[in-house]
């Protein structure tokens, strides 16, 4: 009896260990295989040979792949900054009271519910430059001169990428950014007016202070989301024209499907090192404004 009374007080300190083992078993595990196998010359059919640091050198050599880590960080820092920005003002917005609230809220995030890949196949059929639903509107209003082949272009198709993903994930973000807001108690917004503070000072000294848990939640989530984007660049431009919007994960991928599995595990280790650096920064800063704020 002693001894169950003893287990019981002491059960908490095992509460933890489900997670502990789902995240060896389905992130440590994971990780390690893909370190020993960037380690050697794999193509996935014959037995591999360790060749140590050769894939992660190659990769160092390889031009196209610097291109594709250029295209994967220019599309991120078009993606996040956007999608906190107008997370962020759509929450205000649609934090304050009026007619039809519920309704705008639901056609912003709607999007987000929808597969990427499907929400890429919709937007490359509205964007075809002859016979899609966009260029027969422009024509109509007589604003044929900007009708174009905008995804066949080099210098638009990024921009035109990044506006979609912005598009279609903006309606998460809010979310997160909405649910901040109503928690801030509105006695503080109320001392703030008594002392004739207006609403930019509010803003700055009581949302931003107050939003700083979903400030974290949606930066980081937006960072990874944006430098591993696979399913709209695959659906709307399959990485061209030529290699100008193929992303990292993308190149991953086709150099799986080419047998070099071993190079592409490394290029996949390289992928992860990416995406965790900025994700480090971001969370040491934000770390340090906290006592600030």
């Amino acid at each position: 009896m002693k001894i169950l009374h003893k287990l019981w007080n002491n059960l908490h300190k095992f509460m933890a260990l489900p997670a502990i083992i789902l995240f060896g078993l389905f992130f440590i595990y994971p990780l390690t295989q893909g370190i020993g196998i960037s380690l050697t010359d794999s193509n996935g059919i014959s037995q591999p040979q360790f060749i140590g640091f050769q894939n992660f050198v190659e990769f160092f050599k390889d031009e196209r792949a610097k291109k594709d880590v250029a295209t994967t960080v220019l599309f991120a820092l078009g993606s996040a900054p956007l999608l906190n920005l107008f997370g962020f003002v759509y929450a205000l917005v649609l934090d304050r009271s009026f007619k039809g609230k519920s309704v705008v809220r639901a056609i912003i995030y709607l999007p987000a519910v929808i597969s990427p890949l499907i929400m890429g196949y919709v937007w490359y059929f509205i964007l075809q430059p002859d016979r899609g639903f966009l260029h027969h509107v422009l024509q109509n209003l007589n604003l044929g001169v900007l009708s174009g082949n905008w995804l066949g272009n080099p210098k638009s198709a990024l921009i035109v990428l990044i506006l979609i993903n912005v598009w279609q994930f903006v309606g998460m973000t809010m979310i997160i950014y909405l649910a901040g807001l109503q928690s801030i108690p509105k006695e503080m917004y109320e001392a703030c007016e008594i002392d004739g503070a207006g609403y930019a000072k509010s803003l700055w000294y009581i949302t931003i202070p107050m939003l700083v848990q979903s400030i974290k939640i949606n930066v980081v989530t937006n960072i990874i989301g944006s430098l591993s984007v696979f399913e709209v660049i695959i659906a709307l431009t399959d990485g061209g024209p030529g290699y100008s919007t193929e992303s990292l994960s993308i190149y991953i991928l086709r150099m799986l499907y080419g047998s070099f599995t071993g190079y592409s595990t490394a290029v996949a280790m390289i992928l992860f090192a990416i995406i965790i650096i900025p994700v480090f920064i971001f969370m040491k800063f934000i770390k340090t404004r906290e006592f600030e704020m």
